[in-house]
């Protein structure tokens, strides 16, 4: 039988990354004019500015530095990219505004329990973005 031998990695040779709390979320879309309305009706984002020049807009969330950008592309591939997670006080009540909105979604809540509910849906895109309610601090959830 032939031995082997574990052995500890490399120490990193690179400086650490330091994070400065900020996160911008970056999206394809095929319409600023589309995109920015349902951005900011159905989600509730305030558009910070617009750059047709580089077919470029950003967002503002109701999260501390937190924004969502939006680049323009002629076509946008279904079900790729990144799926944004946003925290909601009630998701039950987010649901409501999506349904009001006629916002398609990935099926009803999902729950684990005592961990998180979340609720997949899409923007007109199809780009999937996401909602949970944090369920690990609720002694109620079963």
């Amino acid at each position: 039988m032939a031995s082997s031998t574990i052995t500890e990695p490399a120490p990193a040779t690179a400086p650490a990354i330091a994070y400065d709390g900020g996160l911008a979320c970056a999206l394809n879309v095929t319409s600023f004019d589309r995109s920015i309305d349902w951005y900011t009706r159905v989600l509730g984002m305030k558009l910070l500015y617009r750059m047709d020049d580089i077919a470029w807009c950003e967002l503002e969330t109701s999260v501390a530095r937190v924004t969502v950008g939006l680049s323009q592309v002629e076509s946008v591939p279904v079900g790729g990219g990144a799926t944004l997670t946003f925290g909601v006080t009630d998701i039950e009540a987010a649901k409501t505004a999506l349904d009001a909105a006629g916002v398609r979604q990935d099926g009803p809540i999902a729950d684990v329990p005592g961990m998180v509910r979340y609720l997949t849906f899409y923007d007109p895109d199809g780009n999937a973005l996401m909602f949970y309610q944090d369920m690990s601090g609720d002694t109620a959830s079963s």
